[in-house]
């Protein structure tokens, strides 16, 4: 299924294949080691380009997980560090994390927690990428391997006599996130001297951006909008949806839990309540599982998700999608497993009692059998699939470098202090 190499050769200098080779910068994947201090390029399972690097140094080490580009500029300066150059910067996070330049790059730990790259392989890579690229940082190397699984989404195509997804009610997400990003561009044909049907509209689906896709566990906020949404169904004035407990949502809960003589223990959103409150409006064992999508930095939507053996880590597990056929409904999927570094405080807040499948040599594998998405979810992520989509399964679900103007950024352990240069 999935394999977890530990072991390849990088090249300490720096090594590019020809540009051709790499036409695709959606499908592209950047994995840095820092242990080896090594960075390598991939499309697919292919090796693109390699290069040393040099990573946070003690103190203010550079933190791994899961991060995309989310901007560039050729000249850049530090705006912690006495306005020190960063050229080529390829920005990471907003909190500043980022690839660049650097003329100091020894091949050990030794920045503040940037990654640094040599001068001719900063500029090459710099051309070569495009924001959305995927940044995957751990402590030993990775390689994506091919994986098939049920689970995994396969492309569908749009009709076209119908408004796309019309039919479909999937909750929008929190409008608190939207980023300043430019919208995303649709391409259309020059059709003046062409008879075109109205009733037949077109997506130019190659061009929509890839969609970035997180499976993870139901939180809070996901359950207290659920709640908020069913007691007003049922005649009790929550507020709007919107995943936040005031006052009105408080009090909507007090009153359905005197109607129905409902009594819970632990908080006031306890596993006992949302049971009752699902069980009362007949829409049966509420969800432990969410799926949250976005495209061009933007929310999409979210929906429920269910995860079987809840009591086991998921483990953290990363995949993309390439060669996307919409004709034939084939996509082929790339993944990486990464180190799953889950705190005993987390592992008591999530539930988890074991990490024995987390740890196991198929660990994507059983992490995608306990997974079931909703079938109205999966044809509207089905028929907005491109290549370069991704999808990330995480225990720890949103982090909090995840915002507006962002992809979905795992941390799969913390850096240091001040990790800027």
């Amino acid at each position: 299924m999935l394999r977890l190499f530990l072991g390849i050769g990088l090249l300490s200098a720096t090594a590019l294949t020809p540009p051709a080779f790499a036409a695709d910068a959606r499908t592209l994947q950047i994995v840095v080691s820092t242990d080896r201090q090594s960075l390598a390029v991939y499309d697919g399972d292919q090796v693109v380009a390699t290069s040393k690097v040099s990573t946070g140094k003690q103190g203010h080490s550079t933190p791994n997980g899961i991060f995309s580009i989310l901007e560039k500029e050729r000249y850049h300066a530090s705006n912690i560090y006495s306005n020190s150059p960063m050229p080529f910067m390829q920005r990471l996070t907003w909190s500043g994390i980022a690839l660049h330049e650097s003329g100091y790059v020894p091949g050990y730990p030794a920045s503040h927690g940037c990654v640094r790259m040599p001068k001719s392989f900063a500029q090459k890579l710099y051309q070569m990428t495009a924001p959305g690229v995927h940044v995957v940082i751990t402590n030993q190397p990775l390689v994506p391997q091919p994986i098939e699984h049920a689970t995994l989404f396969q492309p569908s195509a749009p009709a076209l006599d119908l408004p796309l997804f019309s039919d479909l009610q999937l909750r929008p997400t929190n409008a608190a996130f939207l980023p300043k990003s430019e919208p995303i561009q649709v391409a259309t044909n020059d059709t003046a001297s062409l008879p075109v049907p109205p009733a037949a509209p077109r997506l130019a689906l190659a061009d929509q951006a890839p969609l970035r896709i997180l499976i993870t566990r139901r939180d809070l906020r996901g359950n207290v909008r659920d709640l908020q949404a069913l007691l007003t169904g049922m005649g009790y004035d929550a507020g709007a949806p919107d995943g936040m407990l005031g006052p009105t949502t408080v009090q909507a809960i007090q009153d359905f839990k005197k109607a129905h003589n409902v009594t819970t223990t632990g908080g006031l959103v306890s596993a006992e309540l949302m049971k009752a409150v699902y069980a009362i409006a007949g829409k049966g064992e509420p969800p432990n599982g969410e799926v949250m999508v976005r495209q061009a930095f933007k929310p999409v939507f979210e929906a429920p998700a269910a995860i079987a053996d809840p009591e086991e880590a998921l483990g953290t597990h990363f995949f993309t999608a390439h060669d996307v056929d919409k004709i034939d409904g084939k996509a082929e999927w790339y993944g990486v497993t990464l180190e799953n570094n889950l705190s005993r405080d987390a592992m008591k807040r999530l539930g988890i009692t074991s990490e024995e499948q987390s740890g196991s040599l198929n660990a994507a594998g059983h992490a995608l059998d306990r997974i079931t998405i909703p079938d109205d979810a999966r044809r509207k992520i089905e028929d907005m699939l491109t290549a370069g989509s991704s999808l990330t399964i995480s225990d720890t679900g949103v982090g909090p470098e995840t915002g507006d103007g962002t992809d979905f950024i795992t941390i799969t352990k913390n850096g240091g202090s001040s990790n800027r240069g």
